[in-house]
């Protein structure tokens, strides 16, 4: 994962959250695992989609190292590894709703590409 020359000077709580949703990705997976609960990686790649194993794997090890993401791996024959929202995870989902019902306002939805936990939230009422 990127490591940075230099600390962050984080003067707002805005900062810190840029900090842990930055990019695509984190709140999607945040929002897929508050849909489904727990999952495997492979069937968390499959609800995600169009990303790489590289980019799912950076994103996962970003959330649980923020504590929204607990990965718990079994001693079995084959290795099993599952991950869930913590409750620092799930306690992030008002705001995602918020923010997607906000965000809604300005979308143009294609309900042909539209993801499958997208199709359950209720945003608009959020």
């Amino acid at each position: 994962m990127y490591q940075p020359k230099m600390k962050r000077d984080i003067r707002c709580p805005q900062d810190r959250g840029h900090d842990l949703f930055s990019g695509k990705w984190k709140t999607r997976i945040i929002c897929i695992l508050n849909e489904a609960g727990t999952l495997r990686y492979s069937e968390l790649r499959e609800e995600m989609g169009d990303i790489t194993d590289a980019m799912l794997a950076s994103a996962l090890k970003g959330l649980i190292a923020d504590d929204l993401v607990a990965r718990q791996s079994y001693d079995e024959i084959p290795p099993r590894v599952e991950y869930s929202l913590t409750e620092k995870g799930s306690s992030v989902m008002p705001v995602l709703k918020k923010m997607c019902k906000w965000c809604s306002l300005f979308y143009e939805e294609n309900t042909e590409n539209t993801m499958r936990q997208c199709q359950n939230c209720d945003y608009k009422n959020a």
